[in-house]
């Protein structure tokens, strides 16, 4: 097989390449973020231009002068088809069987492979492929609040369908894979009978993307590969994988069957990793390991990073969701202990520190269920949903972190640490999402990023580029020369700024909503009203010298994001019938608009926030109902 050569093509520098050059940055930086950028761009091009990131909910929430876009903010939940209920049913039997059983796990603690087998049965992990291939096809919209029932009964195996349909083998070759690689793998891929993951960290690229150093190389009608995978979930002999590797020097995918056992091409290297127990996760060594040139999967545009991006947005959403999930678990544990333990003569669950605490993760839990409906309901209208779905994995990792600590671990006291307790067994469980599918901060700067990047092309980079054409390193507006330079930018710059002074902002129409739920909802819309002033004065102010201040764009990153989620979950509570549930998203929305304005805590939602805990504490809160909590340890007598 050759390569068919051309004459090299000049290719215009994205954004994020020309910003950092015109800032001073090394060309080779300002290079490797430029193929990061340009990777964006180029998945961004797979979809339609009303549904890319300028399009998306949260892009024109902050640029729309007509308001915020209310109606992309709240979907009703799609129905579940009745060969998709049934697979979920069945799924959660299997796992109810085993658990009961005592059977989940093998010698190493990991989930055996009956436990796999089963759920392959039941049709588990072909619910995210389509139909003519063996799958059930599932709207990810019901995939992906199904994934929070499953993670409530076990954590683990709802991640691994999110490995498997989301950022393994199946959305690559669901999205990316020619007829024959859909025909060749796919019904292997729903069918269980090969579980799949995504090969794409190594020891030194992590967040750098463009420090793979794991190579193929093309011979004859096979790639040979050599290199070094690290942090691979889901990889045991005989799996498939999407492997992210340097093809001509340019990331590429290929889906590589892995042998049954190791051999000295294929080497597994193992580790002991305090998170992710339950599944395994290892390294993975390739020495000259040949995969079929066949198995390359080709995007209509861009290279293997267009790829790799693509299914992140799935991965961050089910991360929301399995939190989702995880958080439920840890309210049904901690009420029976509350009840249980007693402090000067009174159970501890009638204390207000404990009914504020039930409370508050109450609306930890329902917020993360607004995203994940929100997320996944985009992404099934044909949104790439990159901002959103950002925002639901920083938002779902952090509530479970908070959950964990400041909630379930304070409040069960030295207990928290026994040998079968759910916080001491599983904490690294529960920190671990704020690491993977990207750090929180660092995708709350990709997430910035994404939200500038129109805005700076259209007005900062003119003026950028205007002032290296003068010579100008630090403009001068009191100068006449400076400001004759720039007459042209700043022009269309002026214009905007004033656009948006008096282009009249509340008319945004919300619909009818219980009066605290509408109150929330009113302040997020002025939050994200006045956001694009405040946002372009920051790119202002800093000009070229943004990109080193991430401090500052972490903090505003933030605060859109609070202002975003607070929105997301007065419109899913409006739509629930549960009171309890509205209750819970006004305390929590109560929380985040103190975040944003540092306004000291009202005895309202005191009153508000404890008496709902107590409710809470009585029955009837409806996310809780199907968990039975586990016996509380080391039980005292008096």
């Amino acid at each position: 097989m050759t390569t068919p050569t051309t004459e090299p093509v000049q290719e215009s520098k994205s954004f994020a390449e020309t910003a950092l050059a015109l800032g001073g940055k090394s060309a080779d930086e300002a290079r490797r973020m430029g193929a990061v950028d340009k990777a964006d761009d180029q998945v961004e091009a797979l979809f339609a231009p009303q549904y890319q990131t300028t399009a998306s909910p949260a892009h024109r929430a902050v640029w729309d002068e007509s308001g915020v876009p209310v109606d992309l903010f709240a979907f009703d939940a799609e129905p579940t088809p009745p060969h998709v209920a049934k697979v979920m049913n069945d799924s959660l039997a299997v796992v109810h069987k085993h658990t009961a059983a005592k059977s989940l796990y093998n010698a190493e603690g990991k989930i055996q492979d009956g436990v796999l087998q089963d759920l392959a049965t039941a049709g588990y992990w072909g619910l995210l492929v389509d139909r003519e291939f063996g799958g059930s096809g599932a709207p990810f919209s019901v995939f992906a609040p199904f994934l929070t029932q499953m993670a409530a009964v076990n954590p683990t195996i709802a991640g691994m369908a999110s490995v498997h349909g989301c950022i393994g083998a199946v959305d690559p070759v669901r999205t990316f894979g020619n007829a024959e690689q859909k025909q060749r793998y796919l019904p292997d891929l729903a069918s269980g009978r090969k579980l799949s993951g995504f090969a794409l960290t190594e020891p030194g690229a992590g967040s750098d993307l463009t420090a793979l150093k794991t190579r193929a190389e093309l011979r004859g009608d096979e790639y040979v590969v050599n290199g070094e995978k690290l942090f691979i979930t889901n990889v045991v002999p005989g799996r498939t994988l999407g492997l992210v590797c340097l093809i001509d020097n340019k990331p590429a995918v290929l889906v590589v069957d892995l042998p049954a056992e190791e051999d000295d091409n294929f080497q597994l290297r193992k580790y002991g990793l305090y998170a992710l127990k339950h599944t395994y996760n290892r390294g993975i060594v390739f020495k000259d390991f040949r995969v079929p040139a066949a198995n390359l999967l080709v995007p209509p545009r861009g290279d293997g990073l267009t790829i790799a991006y693509h299914g992140l947005n799935l991965g961050r959403t089910a991360l929301c969701a399995t939190a989702a999930g995880s958080m439920r678990i840890m309210l049904a544990e901690l009420l029976p202990w509350a009840k249980f333990r007693r402090t000067y003569g009174a159970p501890i669950v009638s204390r207000e520190l404990v009914q504020r605490r039930v409370g508050r993760l109450a609306g930890l839990i329902v917020a993360a269920d607004a995203l994940t409906l929100w997320c996944s309901s985009l992404i099934d209208h044909g949104y790439r949903g990159e901002m959103e779905c950002i925002i639901a994995k920083i938002f779902g990792s952090e509530a479970q972190k908070e959950a964990a600590i400041e909630l379930l671990m304070k409040t069960h006291g030295g207990r928290s640490f026994l040998q079968g307790h759910t916080f001491g067994d599983n904490v690294h469980e529960f920190l671990a999402p704020c690491i993977y599918e990207g750090e929180g901060e660092m995708l709350g700067m990709a997430f910035f990023k994404s939200l500038v990047k129109q805005h700076g092309t259209q007005f900062f980079e003119p003026i950028g580029k205007t002032l290296v054409a003068a010579g100008i390193k630090k403009p001068n507006l009191a100068n006449p020369s400076h400001l004759w330079a720039l007459r042209g930018p700043m022009a269309a710059y002026g214009k905007w700024m004033m656009a948006q002074k008096l282009k009249g902002r509340g008319r945004t129409a919300l619909p009818p909503m219980p009066t605290p739920l509408r109150r929330h909802a009113e302040f997020a819309v002025r939050q994200l009203d006045h956001a694009a002033l405040e946002i372009s004065g920051t790119m202002r102010k800093f000009q070229l010298s943004l990109a080193d201040r991430q401090c500052r764009m972490s903090e505003l990153s933030s605060r859109v994001q609070t202002a975003i989620i607070m929105l997301a979950t007065c419109l899913y509570a409006t739509r629930q019938s549960d009171e309890m549930i509205r209750t819970a998203a006004d305390c929590i929305c109560q929380d985040f608009e103190r975040s944003l304005t540092g306004r000291r805590v009202d005895d309202r939602y005191f009153k508000t926030v404890t008496k709902l805990g107590e409710q809470i504490a009585s029955g009837g809160f409806r996310p809780i109902h199907s968990i039975t909590p586990t016996e509380v340890l080391m039980q005292y007598e008096g």
